[in-house]
């Protein structure tokens, strides 16, 4: 049945106007937004620095200074595991004080990517995605591409929201934006319910489905929970990636 639903659900993203696409937000903050995914002209979200504060404590995407996320998965075939570590580490991007995020996977001891995310919160409780730094690793260790990598307000990039402050379904957001190369697109699929990972179980969950023009026949579900963030995700069309969180490590 879900897959069956995943081309109604990507029509309405694509077809969503520009309020849906930011819903939240507020218009001073957002300021003009596109009518479909991927980055095309039109889409110029305005930032005011000012309106920034400095800890994120959104219920459904926390990022508690200190704190390690880990999660186990497969992706391309292999297994993985990913430490996802908040730094106490600051970026400025376009005058706004984002924490740096650390995200590492590996198989075994094979690092298979490296990839510092940059995350600001507004007043109102929004968390922007200002970024990320990303590496992918070959079998010598080397790093083999930097493709995915954007910072907002270079070569065009734009922020995106990587989770509302009051997610409702059936809201619908960019995430990111670099033509070509970040152009991630969300929607709220459901709010409720229960989840049990290797974690536990998790209460009141919310449910998002993801899609990006430059991997079009590929779509994911991610799952978050209150409290803790991203409890799991899966590719439910177009691949078979897997990744659920196993245990958090706070300071």
């Amino acid at each position: 049945m879900l897959k069956k639903l995943i081309p109604l659900a990507v029509a309405a993203v694509v077809a969503a106007p520009a309020a849906a696409m930011v819903s939240s937000a507020s218009p001073s903050t957002l300021g003009r937004a596109s009518t479909t995914t991927g980055c095309v002209p039109g889409y110029e979200p305005v930032l005011d620095p000012a309106t920034f504060v400095r800890a994120i404590d959104n219920p459904y995407f926390p990022l508690p200074v200190g704190t390690t996320f880990v999660y186990r998965g497969v992706r391309d075939g292999q297994t993985q595991v990913d430490r996802v570590h908040v730094t106490s580490r600051t970026k400025i991007v376009e005058g706004i004080t984002a924490t740096v995020v650390r995200d590492v996977a590996k198989h075994g001891n094979q690092k298979l990517e490296k990839t510092f995310d940059f995350y600001a919160q507004d007043r109102e409780g929004n968390v922007w995605y200002l970024g990320e730094n990303t590496k992918a690793y070959g079998p010598n260790g080397r790093v083999a591409s930097t493709e995915g990598s954007w910072e907002s307000g270079v070569d065009d990039a734009e922020p995106g929201i990587i989770m509302e402050a009051n997610p409702t379904v059936p809201d619908g957001y960019r995430q990111e934006c670099l033509k070509g190369q970040a152009e991630d697109s969300a929607w709220i699929l459901s709010r409720g319910g229960e989840l049990t990972v290797p974690y536990g179980t998790v209460q009141d969950v919310l449910r998002t489905m993801e899609f990006s023009p430059l991997e079009p026949k590929v779509v994911d579900k991610k799952i978050y929970g209150p409290g803790v963030g991203i409890v799991q995700e899966m590719t439910v069309a177009g691949g078979q990636e897997t990744s659920v969180l196993v245990k958090v490590l706070r300071p």
